[in-house]
């Protein structure tokens, strides 16, 4: 069987029977955080902007769970920019595949009265798709300029949407073609409001997708794995693993690589250095004016995403290691406070960005090669003495080294408090703890 069609049959076939318990307790997690940073990321200017430039009618879906609502292809799409606006989503798969396949299957979910976990199914559909892609080429996508968020994320969210419409194989298939030939986002958008739009983007091109599969419209079943198909063309060196229909529902790749939650409203590849240093501080804590030069020893992929190296906004700061390392020393945390647009132009900050020297290694990590095995941060003093932080090898959150309920709790609790929420964030966290139980229009209900 074609790998477009085994994924449409695979996606068809998914139960909630068939679920492993762990994989339905990560896409809550996937729910949870991404709720959260929605609602944190509703008052940014691309949320505005995207909001008012679509301008949609009232609808059945809710609107970042404001009691605004909108027809369902725009609450995806406004509801996925602003859960990436912040870059506090959680990562996976080479992208962020929560604040696609959330906003998507919730939007749906809306529109059809669907109950959780019917979501939570239709979440693993889209995860497992994501995945399967993934693996067929492992190169990474940022390395040819690609946003995987946009590239994976358009079709994991027609998978997704398909589901929550309970399409049979055949339309399945269609949707998840679809989806791929509208598969978008390029890095050179990084630390501007395009990127979020990536994320939003892909999430209304799956919820369209699977409706105009469903009407009937029609697309190559074999769009993925063919000569001209998406795997061929997006491959970052020309030799993605097209034949056959791989693995599907025998091995998990949602238990595999799970979910890695963010601690930090920064790029990823800033949170081990992130983490150094905050080590660093905690047991020597240095005045930032005793700080000669800061050294970040990190890899070269990483480093083509950090482009920003003198960032004057909040936004074009997340994709800086040398204002994450300011930000660090001057405020001793990173949080949704500093990565503001007063803050990143504090003359001591930026004074402290250009004491940041990057030390850049072609070192790659076995089992992630798209990064060193380790970061780690040195500080210099005026003095002369050089202090060294940890080695470190998996950020804080990440999948293989969790945050515990408690910061899982309070991060989400920050968010709300952030953005603004028109529902008591305690409130909804408890719902989001029984989503299970719950249809998508109680879970989003402001009263």
């Amino acid at each position: 069987m074609t790998l477009t069609k085994a994924l449409g049959q695979f996606v068809a076939d998914l139960s909630p029977n068939r679920l492993p318990e762990e994989a339905v307790r990560i896409a809550c997690l996937g729910f949870t955080d991404c709720i959260g940073t929605m609602i944190a990321g509703r008052n940014e200017a691309s949320t505005q902007i995207l909001k008012s430039v679509l301008a949609p009618p009232a609808g059945p879906a809710s609107l970042y769970f404001s009691g605004e609502r909108s027809p369902g292809p725009e609450a995806g799409w406004i509801n996925g920019a602003a859960a990436h606006a912040l870059d506090y989503d959680d990562v996976g798969m080479q992208g962020h595949p929560s604040t696609v396949l959330v906003p998507a299957i919730l939007a749906e979910a809306e529109v059809l009265n669907a109950g959780g976990l019917d979501m939570i199914v239709a979440y693993v559909a889209g995860y497992e798709t994501w995945a399967e892609l993934c693996r067929r080429d492992m190169p990474t996508y940022h390395a040819k300029g690609w946003h995987p968020t946009g590239i994976f994320g358009a079709i994991g969210a027609a998978a997704a949407c398909a589901k929550m419409r309970r399409l049979d194989p055949a339309r399945t298939a269609i949707a998840i073609a679809l989806g791929a030939s509208q598969s978008a986002g390029i890095m050179a958008n990084f630390g501007t409001m395009t990127k979020p739009f990536h994320a939003g983007r892909a999430a209304h091109a799956g919820i369209m997708a699977a409706r105009l599969a469903e009407a009937g419209f029609t697309a190559s079943e074999d769009a993925l794995e063919h000569p001209q198909g998406f795997l061929t063309a997006v491959s970052p060196e020309g030799g993605p693993d097209r034949d056959g229909d791989g693995r599907l529902g025998e091995e998990w790749a949602i238990l595999k690589h799970g979910l890695s939650i963010k601690k930090y409203p920064a790029c990823y590849g800033t949170h081990r250095a992130i983490d150094s240093i905050l080590e660093l501080l905690a047991e020597h804590p240095v005045k930032p004016d005793d700080v000669r030069k800061v050294s970040v020893h990190f890899g070269r992929l990483t480093s083509k995403i950090l482009r920003n190296h003198q960032p004057d906004t909040g936004l074009s700061a997340k994709f800086s290691m040398e204002f994450a390392m300011a930000s660090s020393l001057i405020a001793r945390r990173v949080t949704l406070q500093e990565l503001t647009d007063s803050f990143v132009r504090r003359p001591e900050v930026q004074s402290m960005m250009r004491r940041v020297e990057l030390d850049i290694t072609d070192e790659v990590d076995p089992e992630n090669r798209r990064s060193p095995p380790w970061e780690q941060v040195c500080i210099e003093l005026s003095s002369g003495r050089r202090i060294e932080g940890p080695k470190v090898s998996r950020a804080t959150g990440h999948a293989e080294r969790p945050l515990s309920e408690a910061q899982l709790h309070d991060k989400f609790i920050d968010c709300l408090a952030f953005g603004g929420s028109a529902i008591p964030a305690e409130t909804l966290y408890a719902r989001l703890q029984g989503i299970r139980s719950l249809k998508a229009r109680e879970l989003t209900a402001v009263h």
